[in-house]
């Protein structure tokens, strides 16, 4: 795997500050004012901006003990946007830096989705949409044949949704801003609330929650008050996947600044869920997929150094219990051989550096 040069990684990071200082400011224009609030005990940032009525109109903004916030909040009014040089960095790291950009729909549709504050919102870019920005993010050239995607997946914590008192723009209105052709997909289980919504040419754009504790609701759209009007199909083993996520940038256009599941977790996710499709007997191609995506981010990390970090969150899912242990175990039975031995490779060596036990899951 050959990894990107360091100056188009300085460039990508450099990229990613002047992009998020760009979102805060189309969120945060400089007439409003930030102002504290206590919910359930903690402190949020809330934005407050004129509704032009003689009133207010109020945003979340997030958690009062986030460190990044809280220097934006004194440094807002000073920041600035520059959009033709960030698309000329865009144009560099995707034509000369070996990054990967997304196709145009899928990078309209998340920019919509961001302009209109799901990541503000705490939502989470997952699937191969967010497995594109893992290029830039580790510093590697990832093949294509393992980013090609015909959709968009989209979560957020269920208790996040209910709580932050803010949300969305009308999500249908937000999609057909992209392509008007886009409509609500009716949900399997006859519920009138939609989590899908798919356009003419049958690009699919979902929204997934993590599963509150069985799997009661699994077979029914949750009700999510900060989606817009979307629902979210709960999904065992999400939380894991969108605990501690990451932000960084989507290559398209100007950037987009996105936030994205732990590369770690999210390798360990996808042989969970190669584990799942196999038992529902899902066609082999998405089963394909998920472990070719999985092995790469395994190289990777290795490559990069980062074996401690999987370790970590390996080990974190070991614990969870035989449900999980039983999806690893079997997701590492469909790697190929190599693929395999470098992965109980770097569990190893990860194990080493953070001193610490690790069962692997491989026959004896």
């Amino acid at each position: 795997m050959k990894s990107i040069d360091l100056m188009y990684q300085t460039i990508l990071a450099e990229l990613g500050q002047r992009s998020l200082d760009a979102a805060w400011t189309a969120d945060f224009p400089p007439e409003g004012r930030f102002t504290l609030a206590t919910i359930k005990g903690r402190k949020y940032w809330y934005f407050d901006i004129p509704d032009g009525h003689g009133g207010t109109q109020r945003r979340y903004v997030g958690p009062a003990d986030d460190a990044d916030i809280a220097r934006r909040v004194a440094d807002h009014r000073r920041d600035k946007d520059d959009l033709r040089a960030r698309r000329r960095m865009v144009n560099t790291l995707t034509r000369e830096g070996g990054m990967i950009a997304p196709d145009a729909m899928s990078g309209d549709i998340v920019e919509a989705l961001a302009d209109g504050g799901l990541f503000r919102l705490r939502g989470v870019l997952i699937g191969t949409v967010a497995f594109q920005c893992y290029s830039g993010l580790l510093g590697v050239r990832l093949p294509m044949a393992a980013i090609l995607t015909g959709d968009a997946d989209i979560a957020q914590d269920y208790a996040i949704s209910r709580e932050v008192e803010d949300s969305l723009p009308p999500i249908v209105e937000l999609l057909q801003s992209v392509d008007v052709s886009f409509r609500p997909v009716p949900h399997r289980s006859g519920s009138a609330a939609s989590s899908a919504f798919q356009n003419a040419d049958g690009y699919r754009v979902e929204f997934l929650t993590s599963n509150r504790g069985s799997d009661d609701h699994v077979d029914q759209p949750a009700r999510m008050p900060a989606l817009g009007g979307a629902s979210a199909d709960p999904l065992r083993f999400l939380d894991f996947l969108i605990r501690e996520p990451i932000r960084t940038m989507l290559l398209h256009r100007s950037g987009v600044s996105v936030v994205v599941p732990d590369p770690s977790r999210y390798a360990i996710h996808k042989l969970i869920v190669a584990s799942r499709r196999h038992a529902d007997g899902q066609e082999p191609s998405k089963r394909e997929k998920d472990v070719r995506q999985a092995a790469l981010l395994f190289e990777a990390l290795q490559q990069t150094r980062r074996s401690s970090d999987l370790a970590l969150v390996y080990n974190e899912a070991w614990e969870r219990g035989p449900a999980w242990q039983e999806g690893i175990r079997t997701g590492v039975g469909m790697l190929p051989a190599h693929d395999a031995e470098r992965f109980k490779t770097v569990l190893i060596e990860g194990a080493r550096k953070n001193r610490e036990d690790i069962e692997l899951p491989f026959a004896e």
